[in-house]
């Protein structure tokens, strides 16, 4: 009698079948004896097979460690690196702050020194024009001029001749010191009339005669321009006006042209 199989899709045994099957002969192999002559290759090659697989286990673990490693140190390596920049960067920080700093100070410094000689440049120019103010001259009365010249004769004089000029001067104007100097006659002049009589610091003298009144005492230091009378009619006069004479002594007959003198101090008469 013959067997038959549904027609379809035939399956080969499963993994499990072939093991029980597997499991069968073995035990008919043992009963006979054959069990060990057959027995040893087989086990020999699934040990191998286990050994096989032990070992690529062990060399995946081992490229593993080893890969973990290459990248712990990769990363170290990054760090050491990342940190070695920042302290470049902050070393160059602190060096560009201090070179800053640096030149604020020496900014502020040169600043300092500039407006320290600006300063001492100012006090020189102030002492330098309160020189010259002192050693300017002025005319004995502003904004006058000459009505009588040097030397000019006439009767109006005992020695026949004008020793000095005449500044034109209404009764109380301003008289002023032509220069520096140091009163050393201030009183009544005879012919001159109040007059004053000045020592200049350059050793010569000027007389300034026919004041209304006297503001200055012997011995006392004027400055240039500044008042020192009020002009007048006093003495030997013919209506007020201000006498000035430049002399070489204090006393009358060392007297020198008047014009020139007060010309060779800058001024224009």
């Amino acid at each position: 009698m013959a067997f038959t199989r549904a027609t379809g899709k035939h399956r080969a045994p499963s993994r499990l079948t072939r093991r029980s099957a597997q499991a069968a002969g073995i035990a008919a192999l043992a009963t006979t004896g054959v069990l060990g002559s057959l027995s040893s290759p087989a086990l020999a090659a699934d040990t191998e097979a286990a050994k096989v697989a032990d070992t690529g286990l062990t060399q995946a673990l081992s490229l593993d460690a080893t890969l973990a490693e290459q990248i712990d140190a990769q990363a170290h390596a990054q760090q050491r690196q990342a940190d070695a920049v920042a302290k470049a960067k902050a070393e160059a920080a602190a060096e560009a702050r201090e070179k800053a700093a640096k030149a604020k100070a020496e900014a502020e410094r040169k600043a300092e020194a500039r407006a320290k000689e600006i300063r001492e440049e100012k006090a020189r120019a102030a002492r330098a024009a309160e020189r010259a103010r002192l050693n300017a001259f002025h005319l004995p009365v502003a904004g006058s001029h000459v009505t009588t010249g040097y030397n000019a004769g006439g009767s109006l004089w005992s020695s026949g001749s004008h020793s000095g000029v005449d500044f034109r001067a209404a009764s109380g104007s301003s008289v002023v010191a032509v220069g520096a100097g140091t009163v050393v006659e201030a009183g009544w002049g005879g012919a001159y009339g109040n007059n004053i009589v000045l020592r200049m610091a350059d050793g010569t003298y000027t007389q300034y005669g026919h004041l209304s009144s006297i503001g200055v005492s012997v011995g006392q230091s004027v400055s240039s321009g500044q008042q020192i009378g009020l002009s007048g009619s006093t003495g030997n006069s013919t209506g007020p006006h201000l006498h000035f004479e430049a002399r070489t002594t204090p006393d009358y007959g060392s007297d020198m042209d008047p014009v020139a003198y007060l010309r060779s101090h800058g001024l224009n008469v």
